[in-house]
C-alpha cells in the first residue's frame, strides 16, 4: 500500500475502523511519515483538502484535523458512517509488483494476539447485550447470550468482567476496549462508569 500511495502520488488514504484498519493505517503513517487520525466520524472537503472530524474529551467536543504533510491517513470509527449507494459494485483489481525488504520476509504470522470468539462480533452487531460485574458470576452471562441470540445480536462485557475471566477480552467495551455503535445497546449489571460509557455512547438506543 505504501508503494501504491507513493507511485500514484496520493494525498490521502482512508480506512475503516477495526483491528485491520488500525494496524495497516498506523503502519503506513510510520512508513510514509504521514499524519494519522483515528476514530474519525466525519470527513469534509475544504477546497482541495480533506478535514477529518474526531470526537475528543470523551466525545464532548469535536476536533477538526487538517493535514499538512505529504499524506494524510484517516481511520474511521466503527459504524460511524452510513452505507451509501455511490461507488457500489465490483471494483477494478490491479496487480502490484512489490520488492520486499529482506527483513520483511523473516517473520511469519502465527496467530493474532486478539482472537474473536466464534459467536462474538461486537464491532458489526446492530444489537448488543452487555454484561457487567453485577451479574455475579460467569454463569450470569448465560442469560445475556440467550437474549442476544433471540435478538440476533452479540454479547459484550466490561473490563471488570474480562479481568475476572468471566468473558473473553474480544468482547470488552470501553476506554481500554472497543468502541461500538449498535442500533440497540442493552446493559445488565453495569454501573455506567465513564470508562465504559466512552465505548458505547454512540449507540442509537
Amino acid at each position: 500500500m505504501a508503494k501504491v500511495i507513493t507511485d500514484k502520488g496520493l494525498s490521502y488514504a482512508l480506512f475503516g475502523g477495526g483491528l485491520l484498519g488500525f494496524e495497516i493505517g498506523a503502519g503506513l503513517a510510520a512508513r510514509l511519515g504521514a499524519g494519522v487520525t483515528m476514530e474519525v466520524t466525519a470527513v469534509q472537503v475544504n477546497g482541495d483538502k480533506l478535514v477529518a472530524e474526531r470526537p475528543v474529551l470523551q466525545d464532548s467536543s469535536i476536533s477538526e484535523v487538517h493535514y499538512e504533510g505529504p499524506v494524510g491517513i484517516i481511520i474511521g470509527r466503527l459504524n460511524a458512517f452510513e452505507l451509501g449507494d455511490e461507488g457500489s459494485g465490483p471494483a477494478t483489481v490491479e496487480n502490484v509488483d512489490v520488492d520486499f525488504s529482506e527483513f520483511s520476509l523473516r517473520s511469519t504470522m502465527v496467530k493474532r494476539g486478539e482472537q474473536r470468539g466464534e459467536d462474538v462480533n461486537i464491532e458489526d452487531a446492530t444489537v448488543l447485550v452487555a454484561g457487567g460485574r453485577g451479574l455475579g458470576s460467569a454463569e450470569g452471562f448465560d442469560l445475556c447470550e440467550q437474549l442476544a441470540n433471540s435478538l440476533g445480536g452479540a454479547v459484550a462485557a466490561t473490563r471488570a468482567v474480562v479481568d475476572a475471566g468471566w468473558y473473553p477480552y474480544s468482547a470488552q467495551i470501553g476506554q481500554t476496549g472497543k468502541t461500538v455503535a449498535p442500533k440497540l445497546y442493552l446493559a445488565a449489571g453495569i454501573s455506567g462508569a465513564i470508562q465504559h460509557k466512552v465505548g458505547m455512547q454512540s449507540s442509537e438506543a
